[in-house]
């Protein structure tokens, strides 16, 4: 049986390029970047490299990469970081959103624990935020934005260099989780005027278990973890080599064949979602009106249960998911797809279909015969569903 693979926002293959550009950092080139001797020099020497490559991808100097375990801790750094360096006598204020990752979530979350202001900005049915929201949320204390880029589950793109523009005009940071955005839109945090961002390797074709924070020159921001003076004190601890070679190397192949991508990527999204919206009934796309990444589609198909047609779908061959990974198994609907209004019912009959490099159109002609038998058959066996077409047709 042919393998589809459709869940590329939870994780990607590692790029043959990239895997080739690591080989020698697992084996002969094992130098600790902080040596002095040769072995060392070398390690040193290619960890530039790759926060060179890194910081071109985002338009940023390479001296502003930090490199981190992934987005959770450079989500966490941005957000702690800031709250820990900024100074006055009332409690600092933060805002964010209704839809961010956990990692922020959470992070917001433990933060209020401690007496810290959190506002949750609500958004629309296409999952933005409210811009005149956003500015009547600023408080004389707000010391932070945290809103990110690309949502995980419906694809859907901020508004960021507006969010920047008001940032700017009332001094408070600005942090955005760039974890889905990187490698499928451009991302210039100039012309997005922030002054954090997070991002992770496995989400464009490098490793799991690597990522870096853009800090912005001259933001005030407080370090994590205690240990040796490694990247300017920032994220002290022996540097992943390897991992760091594969993340400069992925970025690389990003910036290169970003635009390709996109166009070939976004016109097999469009034909997948066209053909399950005219092949399943009553189905419908997500934050469809919402400028969104050209990988992502989030499809309600009421009348099912979206873990049941996972495992169907598992079980012919697709691989998708009902939203994010880091929350599998997860009792509760999605809180994203609750945000955006869909009752709990709905949130739970929804899933994502994210592609990728590795996509081809011969696997979206195959999906597109085998999600609609999927559905037709899961809806034969809901006595719900079934007993409201009968209701409606009586």
């Amino acid at each position: 049986m042919t393998r589809i693979y459709l869940d590329h926002n939870a994780t990607t293959p590692v790029d043959p390029a990239v895997l080739d550009a690591m080989l020698p950092f697992l084996s002969s080139e094992f130098g600790n970047a902080s040596s002095i001797h040769a072995f060392g020099q070398r390690a040193r020497a290619t960890v530039e490299t790759a926060r060179e490559q890194v910081a071109a991808l985002i338009n940023a100097r390479p001296q502003e990469i930090v490199f981190t375990s992934g987005g959770t801790e450079s989500d966490n750094h941005a957000i702690f970081g800031v709250v820990s360096a900024s100074s006055g006598s009332a409690p600092p204020h933060i805002i964010t959103s209704s839809i961010e990752h956990e990692a922020v979530l959470n992070s917001c979350q433990a933060l209020e624990k401690q007496g810290v202001a959190v506002t949750y900005l609500p958004v629309s049915h296409d999952g933005l935020i409210d811009l005149d929201a956003l500015r009547k949320s600023i408080r004389p204390e707000t010391v932070l934005f945290t809103v990110m880029h690309a949502n995980n589950e419906l694809g859907n793109v901020q508004p960021l260099e507006e969010i920047g523009r008001i940032a700017a005009e009332h001094d408070v940071y600005f942090h955005t989780d760039a974890v889905q955005s990187m490698g499928k839109i451009p991302v210039d945090v100039k012309t997005l005027q922030v002054d954090l961002l997070s991002l992770s390797g496995h989400k464009f074709y490098a490793p799991k278990g690597v990522g870096a924070i853009y800090i912005k020159g001259g933001t005030q921001l407080c370090q994590l973890l205690y240990g040796g003076h490694h990247q300017r004190g920032f994220r002290p601890g022996t540097e992943n080599v390897a991992g760091i070679v594969g993340l400069g190397k992925a970025a690389e192949v990003a910036r290169m064949a970003l635009a390709a991508d996109s166009a070939r990527i976004s016109g097999l999204r469009d034909k997948l979602e066209h053909g399950l919206l005219e092949r399943v009934p009553e189905s419908r796309v997500n934050a469809a009106a919402a400028p969104r990444t050209p990988n992502t589609s989030n499809m309600t198909f009421p009348g099912i249960e979206g873990e049941a047609l996972i495992i169907a779908l598992d079980l012919k061959g697709i691989a998708c998911s009902t939203g994010a990974a880091c929350s599998s198994g997860a009792v509760e609907p999605s809180h994203v797809l609750t945000a955006i209004g869909l009752p709990a019912a709905e949130a739970r009959a929804s899933i994502r279909f994210s592609l990728g490099r590795g996509t081809t159109e011969a696997e979206i002609d195959a999906a597109l015969e085998i999600v609609p038998a999927a559905v037709a058959q899961l809806r034969k066996l809901s006595a719900t569903y079934t007993k409201a077409v009968r209701s409606v047709s009586d």
